[in-house]
């Protein structure tokens, strides 16, 4: 379903002088259709640098990011077209932050509905699904037509997580989605993504919270250990 082949970013820094940064380098690995891979490694080596890449929120400087798309076929997303990487945001791939990004003074309900309607659904239905997914995440109904940018963190990442699973993606991007969460609140979004997977969502993401990470992930990408290996690789070939 996606495999990541020689993946690098570099940023380029201008502070008291000019800076070149590479978190990460030649990255690879590919995930099957319904599992999840799950990233570790410490704080600033780039774990949700990766994320953004597979999303296009970045492009990266180097490598490839292979995709199966239903709708367009095989499609690199490192380098499509950025009307393809709209549409399949639009239908097929979502991603949550830690961050909730909406216009201001839309209803939640509203807020969470919007991702249907790219797809063909009526507002009234698009709307009743949006309840339904508002309620199975336990923001209460008081506050459906509330404004989310009053909401509390983890109400915020509930509306986060709604709007990113209501579509049921294929293609599925978590960096920290139970950050901000409630015990009771992290067990139903575990039980949701298992349901998702069951179902044959593909998923790559990030936790701190290994708990979380080790009921959900078929396997782990550590980025840490991978930068090590390469290193010693390089200086083994270089003598």
């Amino acid at each position: 379903m996606l495999t990541v082949e020689n993946l690098s970013k570099t940023f380029e820094l201008a502070l008291t002088h000019r800076m070149t940064v590479r978190p990460f380098d030649s990255v690879s690995f590919h995930v099957p259709k319904g599992h999840f891979l799950g990233i570790v490694g410490p704080s600033g080596i780039g774990k949700s640098s990766i994320l953004k890449c597979i999303y296009r929120t970045y492009l990266p400087t180097t490598g490839n990011i292979y995709y199966e798309s239903e709708r367009l076929g095989p499609i690199d997303l490192a380098q499509a077209d950025e009307r393809d990487i709209l549409l399949l945001r639009q239908t097929e791939i979502s991603y949550v932050t830690q961050f909730l990004r909406v216009i201001p003074r839309v209803p939640a309900v509203d807020v969470v509905a919007e991702r249907l309607l790219p797809l063909g659904w009526p507002e009234d239905r698009a709307r009743g699904e949006a309840r339904a997914m508002l309620e199975r995440l336990r923001i209460p109904p008081a506050l459906w037509d509330a404004f989310p940018a009053t909401f509390s963190g983890g109400e915020q990442q509930r509306i986060n997580l709604a709007r990113a699973l209501i579509v049921k993606p294929r293609l599925l991007i978590l960096d920290e989605p139970t950050a901000s969460l409630d015990p009771e609140t992290k067990e139903i979004v575990i039980g949701f993504l298992r349901d998702m997977k069951r179902e044959g969502t593909t998923m790559v993401g990030v936790f701190h919270d290994r708990d979380a990470m080790a009921r959900l992930a078929d396997e782990v990408f550590d980025l840490a250990d991978w930068n090590r290996r390469r290193a010693e690789a390089f200086h083994a070939y270089n003598g």
